[in-house]
C-alpha cells in the first residue's frame, strides 16, 4: 500500500470514530507536550520557590492519567451498552 492510501484509510476510520480519534490525537499531542516540558523542566535546574514549570508537568501529567483511568472506562462503560 501507498502512504497516500494509507492515510486515506486512516482518515476514514478518523471520521467513523470523532471520539476515540479526538481522543487519541489529543493523546499524541499531550504526551508531545508532556515531553517537550519535562525537558524544559529538566534544563532549568531544580525548582525553586513554586517551580512553575515543574508544576505545569505534573498537574498536566495527572490529569492526562485520570482521563485514561477515569473517564475514558466511564466514557466506555456508559456508551458500550447502548
Amino acid at each position: 500500500m501507498s502512504l497516500r492510501t494509507d492515510l486515506a484509510a486512516l482518515w476514514e476510520t478518523a471520521r467513523e470514530h470523532p471520539v476515540a480519534a479526538t481522543l487519541e490525537f489529543g493523546s499524541l499531542a499531550v504526551c508531545v507536550a508532556l515531553f517537550v516540558g519535562t525537558f524544559a523542566a529538566m534544563a532549568s535546574g531544580p525548582p525553586t520557590g513554586r517551580g512553575d514549570l515543574w508544576l505545569a508537568v505534573v498537574v498536566v501529567g495527572a490529569a492526562f492519567v485520570l482521563l485514561w483511568t477515569v473517564a475514558v472506562p466511564l466514557y466506555d462503560r456508559a456508551f458500550s451498552e447502548q
